[in-house]
């Protein structure tokens, strides 16, 4: 009896320690969003064994609803202490005061060095001068074509400014014939003319926010768009009349695309080993010259409602690691923003992933307004009657900058207000 006593003794103090060892520990929850949501998963277990004062408790979301729960989280006050946020949604969350500035944090740590990111994505996160997220992964886009029908239209190499490109389209054009094409801008998709319009010196939201589709440079960047499907080198058609992209560009209805680094992994998968060798990836021509492309991505942010964020930059410090980001480029394909993680074999040897190192270099990020993304629908809505003729190019650019304008009135009434009250003072 007496032995049975100390087993139940022994098993007690187990128990009470256990339960004592959960109660010590700081439960962090953190949101995620996609793939990136499901994988984060399978580096958590590294993090919490390193860290084993904290446990990470991980929601992943759909990117269709996140934007939509984030902002109902704010409202309700019921945010996590950490997330994965779109760079082009930062500026909005911080403009709303949910963000916690990381300036001060990321100058204590040594892990995660500002020199050691490329300039333009790191640039996405900065809002006002301040810092409120860093970034995670990278998805800029560039051009994927189709090297073989580009060697037998007469070049040896893709384009390397607009003017060129430009050649190159109409010869393919030439050599294809009337049912096929030279290059594909889903009508549906905004983000190749939001590409184009990055390229020009001036930028499409003004400082004193309003719309400025009618500068030289977006309409030189509108009409290059435009020009394309006018003179039948693009079709006039959204990814929805396409039944399968990676069957098209296979048999060469298009041979420039313009996306992103997710597709490397899809079109390994999905084009026929024979043809492998005939596509590759190449960086963005510009007008000029060399070409910038977006900023696109995500980035890890602490809400300024957390009382956690002690321990939520821990995470973000671990997650930033180059090692760590080296295995969730394994685990997902997504580009690291980390300049010394691209020096690894896996990304310095992969020759369609070079294009994108190379990119990174040149990246632009989109207007820093949280109004952005409707702006970006309406461009979409808007180009497109331009495309199918139901708007001229000078309608349409008019109609562009009325929208933007209205969309950003409640902003210059705030700038206005934020004015008057400077000069007051």
């Amino acid at each position: 009896m007496a032995g049975m006593k100390r087993i139940v003794a022994i098993l007690l103090l187990a128990i009470l320690g256990s339960c004592a060892n959960a109660s010590s520990q700081t439960v962090i929850d953190v949101w995620a969003m996609g793939r990136e949501g499901e994988v984060i998963g399978d580096l958590i277990p590294q993090f919490e064994r390193e860290n084993p004062g904290i446990r990470v408790r991980v929601q992943q979301l759909p990117f269709s609803a996140a934007h939509e729960k984030l902002l109902t989280a704010f409202v309700g006050d019921a945010l996590p202490d950490m997330s994965q946020l779109g760079n082009s949604w930062v500026p909005e969350f911080a403009a709303l005061g949910a963000l916690e500035p990381l300036d001060q944090r990321v100058a204590a740590s040594a892990d995660v060095p500002r020199a050691d990111y490329f300039p333009g994505i790191w640039d996405s996160n900065l809002v006002d001068g301040k810092l409120y997220g860093v970034p995670w992964y990278v998805d800029t886009r560039l051009l994927f074509y189709r090297r073989d029908i580009l060697k037998r239209a007469g070049f040896d190499h893709p384009p390397r400014d607009w003017a060129e490109w430009r050649r190159q389209m109409v010869a393919i054009k030439k050599l294809v014939g009337p049912d096929k094409y030279a290059v594909y801008f889903p009508l549906n998709e905004y983000e190749p003319l939001e590409i184009l319009g990055l390229q020009a010196a001036e930028p499409m939201v003004t400082d004193d926010a309003r719309g400025n589709f009618g500068s030289a440079g977006f309409r030189k960047s509108f009409d290059f768009y435009l020009g394309t499907m006018r003179d039948g080198l693009a079709p006039v058609a959204a990814s929805t009349d396409v039944a399968n992209v990676w069957d098209e560009f296979d048999r060469g209805w298009f041979s420039f695309y313009i996306t992103g680094p997710w597709q490397i992994g899809e079109f390994k998968r999905r084009l026929p080993p024979e043809h492998q060798g005939e596509w590759m990836t190449a960086p963005m021509p510009g007008p000029d010259g060399p070409g910038v492309s977006n900023a696109g991505g995500s980035s890890l942010v602490l809400f300024k409602s957390s009382a956690k964020k002690d321990a939520a930059w821990k995470l973000v410090r671990f997650l930033s690691r180059p090692d760590i980001q080296s295995k969730f480029h394994a685990l997902t394909g997504d580009l690291p923003p980390r300049i010394s993680v691209w020096k690894t074999p896996a990304l310095a040897n992969d020759p369609y992933s070079k294009a994108f190192g190379e990119q990174m270099t040149r990246m632009r990020a989109t207007p820093k307004v949280p109004e952005w993304e409707r702006i970006a629908t309406d461009l979409k809505l808007v180009t497109e009657k331009a495309a199918r003729g139901v708007l001229s190019p000078d309608r349409a650019i008019d109609d562009l900058n009325k929208r933007a304008d209205e969309t950003l009135a409640k902003r210059r009434w705030v700038l206005l207000r934020q004015k008057r009250q400077g000069d007051a003072s």
